[in-house]
């Protein structure tokens, strides 16, 4: 389940995202009610079975039944806040009834590895660089996308326009330009080529990590065109930390 709101009197409206199916915007019928059946079963995060009935404008579930509910991950702050970060990315990328399991599954598994305890800061960039593979928008880190040339290992910068990385020799006055160093583009290129029984490995320093995360928000930012909010609550998180 990617989101919910408050419909009507007593009703949720709710974002399921489904391997088959893709992104569903449905209701839940009286799931506000104190005597509702299914409002156990509509948690964020939560993975379930739903029976879903024709409606004329959403959907409407008639049956709701958890599978997965990762409720290690909801007694933390830090990995509740990279849970609605990924799920808003799916959200915002994903278009409606368009299937992609590539997403599903890398979401399911992201929210089992913050479940499971691995490193937040680690994941969450996995999942953001992999997402935006999945929906077309691949960072370039081999060649630079103004002479093609492979990269030398040096510091370089990302192109938010472009969509990849720039050598120095081509880097233009202005633009969208955000500096990558040498050991920043070797994660990334980790990051998007490896598996994570590879990448978990990886201890990565919290000014990396960092530096890293603000890169791609801002690549999210310039595709979607749009702020994602958990990124605003991230932002205020680590700043009263």
């Amino acid at each position: 389940m990617l989101s919910r709101r408050d419909w009507g009197e007593a009703d949720r409206l709710i974002t399921l995202l489904s391997p088959e199916l893709g992104k569903l915007r449905v209701v839940a019928p009286g799931a506000r009610k104190p005597s509702s059946r299914k409002s156990g079963h509509l948690e964020i995060f939560s993975r379930g079975r739903f029976v879903l009935a024709r409606g004329r404008t959403f959907d409407k579930i008639t049956q709701a039944e958890t599978i997965d509910y990762f409720p290690t991950l909801r007694d933390s702050l830090e990995r509740v806040s990279a849970g609605y970060l990924m799920t808003e990315m799916a959200d915002r990328f994903l278009q409606e009834e368009d299937p992609n399991a590539l997403v599903y599954d890398l979401l399911y598994e992201a929210l089992g590895w913050l479940e499971a305890g691995e490193p937040v800061a680690l994941v969450t960039r996995f999942f953001e660089l992999r997402m935006l593979g999945y929906v077309g928008y691949q960072p370039q880190l081999y060649r630079c996308q103004h002479c093609d040339r492979g990269l030398q290992p040096v510091d370089q910068f990302f192109d938010l326009r472009e969509g990849g990385v720039l050598c120095p020799t081509c880097r233009p006055e202005g633009g969208e330009l955000t500096p990558l160093s040498l050991n920043g583009l070797k994660v990334l290129r980790l990051l998007q080529g490896a598996e994570w029984s590879v990448v978990r490995g990886l201890r990565l320093d919290d000014t990396l990590a960092d530096a890293l995360g603000d890169l791609l928000h801002r690549y999210t930012l310039f595709q979607l065109e749009r702020e994602l909010s958990s990124v605003r609550f991230i932002d205020d998180l680590r700043g009263s930390g």
